[in-house]
């Protein structure tokens, strides 16, 4: 008489003996090339099969009546236990401990060709055992009323959650219960369709949901916890995902890491023993040296093949490799990776590529004998630039005279000695930072800051950050100037009227702009997806009751949930692009502010946002900030320590 422990034990070896055996039926042309297949469907390598020989494959004669070898292979129980054990050790070494839910015991209940089979759980964590109450329950309400007791309550008691034999069973083999399995074309998905047992018909077990697996050679990605909840608490009449093929993971992008900096922000003035600002030591020029290293190529990455579920491997594709982005006067170092100056000059990024630029030098004016000048890199000028011409620069221009009615524009800094005269007309533009004697009747927009030692008389005057006028004579007088951050010079305004001075900071109208157009596009694009979403409920609704849908509504539904996608990417992109805009605008606005050190004269107009001052008095040593939604006066408070005092040229 086998007592209770034995029939334990007995189960559990059968069920570990069961588990092991996973089995693939595979052919080739020789018998090696048939285990080969095997053991690649297996996903383990050839020496840990085991296999029987099908059918004996031959040559034949001269190509006729050629046959392959089949056979059933198996994988080793000793290969699976040691892979097992090579698990336990790597969860040990994990660095993170998996939090297990609290969970309920419970009871299952299957009937089988041999008999009525109980399976109790046990509880996990703080969950409340099973109670005999409720697993007689689960018994009645299988119709099952005849059952051994005591081995029901031992069951309940151990709670071993194995399958154990409780009753016995009248079977009706024409009444079992059924599956179907269906793999999607990709091969990527299977899902199954129970249907439930007649009277008398034997449940569908997990031995024999995995037997349908291997039926349908599906070898790869099966959920084997997912077809044990089927097999104990089975869904029936709707299709469950049981296996999913794991998808290639293509391999990272090559790309630069660059040595040198890109997009430098600041501008650092040097100032000299004699108190004034030493132009030709500004540290805005990035120099590098012969064999200096400028860039590093970080190679492709390869990528990770995936697996269908009845093993076949999807290869990945590996991560795109890019050109050295390799400009003039560099080479490619020894290693292949790495880009080096060849000769000592100035690094810049210019349309992707790196380049190390000489200086260019024009000996004298900027006129009829030179022409306008374009040059993708330094420019220094020991002249003049006169009238109608233009100086075009990827990289700085420093001009060493004073600048006319002409047009600069520079994606770095420009550097002018004597200063602007525009005479009304003419443009002026810096990637970067302004720096100059004076500046009358000119028009000037830079990317961050405008520096003046003298004076800016009637200009329009535009910087990204701030406008610093902080000579001897530095005034503003007359036109209309607008900083993101700050303007301070000595004086703003004069004693004369008629010239009328505007001073505007604390907003970047560029990205108001923007702003206003990224907010029309996620308002325009949130109604849309509102719309297309009850239109696509009502069609998703019609389909479930009427199990299908005409074909131009099906083909509408597609295109909806295509047009959908879209506008979720556009809805993100502007998103993104809000958040940006407004950090960059509440950063301006919270430094925006006017200051004059010595004094303001009645007359000047100031804005600080959307809030407007009209100078009546005359103000000493002030700065204008918006407080509390007013314009108020402080003490005049100094600029940068970088920019003070650096003007006296």
């Amino acid at each position: 008489m086998i007592d209770f422990v034995q029939l334990q034990e007995i189960v559990k070896e059968r069920l570990e003996q069961d588990r092991s055996i996973h089995s693939v039926d595979a052919s080739g042309p020789t018998l090696e090339a048939a285990v080969n297949e095997a053991a690649a469907l297996l996903n383990t390598h050839v020496r840990h099969l085991e296999y029987e020989i099908i059918e004996r494959g031959t040559s034949g004669f001269l190509g006729a009546g050629k046959k392959d070898w089949v056979i059933r292979a198996y994988e080793h129980i000793a290969a699976k236990k040691k892979n097992k054990k090579e698990n336990l050790i790597i969860d040990e070494e994990a660095e993170f401990v998996e939090v297990i839910p609290d969970k309920d015991g419970d009871a299952f209940v299957q009937c089988r060709p041999d008999g009525v089979f109980l399976k109790v759980a046990p509880p996990v964590g703080k969950g409340r055992p099973v109670y005999l109450a409720y697993v007689t329950q689960v018994l009645n309400d299988k119709r099952v009323n005849d059952f051994d007791s005591s081995m029901v309550e031992r069951l309940v008691s151990e709670a071993s959650n194995l399958y154990v034999k409780v009753a016995e069973y009248k079977h009706n083999p024409m009444n079992d219960g059924m599956g179907i399995v269906e793999i999607d074309e990709h091969e990527m998905k299977v899902t199954i369709m129970l249907s439930p047992a007649g009277q008398g018909g034997a449940d569908l077990t997990l031995e024999v949901l995995k037997s349908m697996m291997i039926q349908n050679r599906v070898y790869h990605g099966v959920k084997e916890d997912v077809l044990t909840a089927l097999a104990d608490r089975p869904v029936f009449k709707e299709r469950v995902e049981v296996a999913e093929g794991t998808k290639p993971q293509n391999g990272k992008d090559a790309y630069i890491d660059y040595k040198f900096e890109t997009d430098p922000t600041k501008i650092k003035l040097k100032e000299g023993a004699n108190g004034r600002v030493n132009f030709k030591e500004l540290n805005i020029i990035q120099n590098v040296f012969v064999n200096q290293e400028l860039a590093k190529k970080i190679p492709a990455e390869h990528g990770v093949d995936g697996k269908t579920v009845t093993g076949k491997i999807l290869p990945a594709k590996s991560g795109n490799d890019i050109p050295m982005p390799l400009g003039s006067k560099v080479r490619v170092g020894d290693d292949g990776d790495t880009i080096l100056a060849e000769i000592n000059g100035q690094v810049l990024l210019v349309s992707g590529k790196i380049n190390v630029e000489p200086v260019l030098t024009i000996e004298g004016d900027v006129n009829l004998k030179t022409g306008d000048i374009i040059f993708l890199g330094n420019v220094v000028i020991t002249g003049n630039v006169e009238e109608g011409f233009s100086v075009k620069a990827a990289g700085n221009i420093e001009i060493k005279g004073t600048v006319s009615r002409a047009e600069l524009d520079a994606e770095g800094d420009i550097i002018i000695y004597q200063g602007v005269n525009g005479k009304g007309g003419g443009r002026i533009r810096a990637g970067k930072s302004l720096v100059s004697k004076f500046i009358e009747n000119a028009n000037v927009e830079v990317g961050i800051n405008v520096v003046v030692s003298d004076g800016i008389i009637n200009s329009q005057v535009d910087a990204i950050k701030s406008i610093f006028c902080q000579g001897k004579r530095a005034a503003i007088m007359g036109g209309r100037l607008r900083a993101g951050e700050e303007i301070n010079a000595k004086v703003l305004g004069n004693s004369t009227s008629g010239t009328e001075t505007i001073c505007e900071v604390g907003f970047d109208p560029h990205s108001k702009i923007e702003l206003e157009r990224l907010i029309e596009i996620k308002t325009t694009s949130e109604e849309e997806l509102e719309d297309m979403r009850l239109d696509m409920q009502n069609l998703i609704n019609t389909k479930k009751q009427r199990k299908s849908l005409p074909e131009e509504k099906e083909a509408y539904l597609r295109e909806l949930m295509d047009r959908r996608q879209i506008l979720n990417e556009e809805l993100a992109k502007a998103i993104e692009g809000i958040e940006k805009v407004q950090t960059f605008m509440k950063e301006i606005q919270v430094r925006g502010k006017v200051s004059a050190s010595t004094k303001v004269w009645p007359g000047v107009k100031i804005w600080i946002r959307d809030v407007k001052e009209d100078v009546r008095t005359e103000y000493k040593a002030v700065t204008f900030v918006l407080e509390g939604g007013l314009i108020r006066t402080i003490k005049y408070e100094e600029p940068d320590s970088a920019i003070k005092n650096q003007m006296n040229m």
